[in-house]
Order: structure tokens, then C-alpha cells, then sequence
């Protein structure tokens, strides 16, 4: 039986490295950039502005969410910071498998193989094709799935993406705020410019929020996504190769399109040759 494992079963518990190391290592530089000119942390630690910032730019996102995105926030949020790597290798040598089972023994032989699937859309996949559904309406009901995916975490994405525009904002006015009450205590000028830049903290907070994480985390949810849509085209046109019973070598080959130039090179090419009447198949050596 020929089964498919995301690498997510194993990858769930794993921070994903690039994420953390990204806010390490841009507000390290600031911490260094700080220290460097003399000064230290204690000058950053303002609590009204870190609650002006922060506060506010949760509140102006929680006006555009409905009680359900609310409730997603986390695990969208998580999506992030855990590594759940999709192995398209290991899914295309998969579907060129099955295509070659497929012709040799049927369709109806790749039930097992549907229901011992991890991926839920390959299983689904396989499942419409071995009922017999017309091709065309196979492609339709996949594809509206993968419509509606794309619109959920396009809705993710433009959360964080929200809040990186906001947080900005909210700094801005955490500053006006501090230089509004300092000017109201003009009588003692010894004391301006420390007022000052205590005021100004909060845009320093609005700013690297927003450019060190919110606009991050978007791009990262955005990154996320395209590899998931890929994965499913890419099901999407094998299921339906093996569903018309396509040649192996050409599931393949219509499944390469889907890669970069150097993502071929990485994927060696499967070696077919018959024996004994049957179509083997073997991985040529990288």
C-alpha cells in the first residue's frame, strides 16, 4: 500500500527556526545599535506607550473581526511560528506511483491508498475519482476547495497585515499624547527632554512592531499559503491523470511543470523499465 506522510506529523511540535530567528536577530540589531551609542534598555521600557501601541492597534484590528476570526486568531497566529514543512517531492513521486498501480490493476485498486492517505484533499481526491465522477466535475468541486482555502488565508493574512498598518498609526498618536501632556508642564524646561524622548518611544514601538512583526508574520501566513495551493494543484492535475490513465512518465512530466528550474534538479527522474510484463519503476541516483 502506498501511503503519504506531510511532514507536519513530525514538524508540529518544532518552532519553525526562520521565524524566531528573524525577531532575534532584528531586535538584537536594535538592542546592539542601542548599546553601541551608550545607551541601554531601561531608556525603551515605557509601559503607557507599549499600552497605547499594542492596546490600541488590537482594538482597531478587533473592529474588523467577526466573532469567528476572532476565535481563528490563534491558531493562525501559529501557523507562523511552526514548522509544517509539505514534502512536494515525496507527493509527486506518490501520484506517479499510483498512476502506475492504477494501470496495471485499476482504479478501484487505489482504495486502500485513499483511505490510508494522511493529506485530507488527496483522500478526497482519490475517493471521486475511484467512484467514477466525470473528470470535469472532479476538477470543479477540487478547484472551489482550493478557492475557498486561498480566501480563508487571504482573511489570516490580512489581519496581521492590518495591524502592521495600524501599529504605526497608534504610535504616532502615543507620541502626540506624551508631547501634548509634556507641553502642558512647560514650566519646568529642565525637564523637556527627557519628556520628550520618553514621548517618542511610542512610535519607536509602533514602528518595530509593525516591521519586525506584524508585516512578517502576513508575509510568512502569504508564503505559507502558496505552498499549501501548490500541493493541492499539483494533486489536482495527478488525481486527474491517473483518473484518465495517463502513461507514468507523463504524470510525471506534467507534474514536473509544477517546479522551478532548481527544484527539478533536486527531484531526480524516475527510471521506468518493464519486467516480466509489468512497469517498475526506480529512482536514478542524484
Amino acid at each position: 500500500m502506498l501511503t503519504y506522510r506531510r511532514r507536519s506529523s513530525s514538524a508540529e511540535s518544532r518552532a519553525d527556526r526562520t521565524t524566531l530567528a528573524g525577531l532575534l536577530i532584528g531586535v538584537g540589531c536594535l538592542a546592539a545599535a542601542l548599546w553601541l551609542e551608550g545607551g541601554h534598555l531601561q531608556q525603551l521600557v515605557n509601559l503607557p506607550a507599549a499600552l497605547i501601541v499594542l492596546g490600541g492597534t488590537f482594538g482597531a484590528t478587533l473592529i474588523g473581526l467577526s466573532a469567528q476570526q476572532l476565535r481563528d486568531l490563534p491558531h493562525i497566529l501559529r501557523q507562523a511560528f511552526v514548522a509544517a514543512k509539505v514534502d512536494i517531492f515525496q507527493m509527486i513521486r506518490l501520484l506517479v506511483a499510483l498512476s502506475d498501480k492504477a494501470r496495471r490493476e485499476g482504479l478501484l485498486s487505489l482504495e486502500p491508498d485513499a483511505n490510508s492517505a494522511q493529506d485530507d484533499f488527496l483522500r478526497r481526491a482519490l475517493q471521486l475519482a475511484i467512484d467514477g465522477t466525470d473528470p470535469e466535475l472532479v476538477r470543479d468541486i477540487l478547484q472551489m476547495e482550493i478557492t475557498f482555502l486561498e480566501e480563508r488565508h487571504r482573511q489570516g493574512e490580512q489581519i496581521f497585515t492590518s495591524m502592521g498598518g495600524y501599529a504605526p498609526t497608534m504610535g504616532v498618536l502615543g507620541t502626540v499624547m506624551g508631547l501634548v501632556h509634556m507641553m502642558s508642564r512647560i514650566e519646568s524646561p529642565s525637564t523637556m527632554g527627557p519628556a520628550i524622548a520618553t514621548a517618542f518611544i511610542a512610535t519607536l514601538y509602533g514602528v518595530s512592531c509593525a516591521n519586525l512583526l506584524f508585516l512578517p508574520i502576513a508575509s510568512k501566513l502569504r508564503n505559507r499559503h502558496a505552498e499549501e495551493v501548490l500541493l493541492r494543484e499539483i494533486i489536482v492535475e495527478g488525481v486527474l491523470a491517473i483518473q484518465s490513465g495517463e502513461n507514468p512518465r507523463i504524470v510525471e512530466q506534467r507534474l514536473r511543470a509544477f517546479l522551478s528550474q532548481r527544484q527539478r534538479r533536486a527531484l531526480p527522474m524516475l527510471r521506468w523499465h518493464t519486467r516480466d510484463g509489468q512497469s517498475t519503476q526506480e529512482h536514478q541516483a542524484a
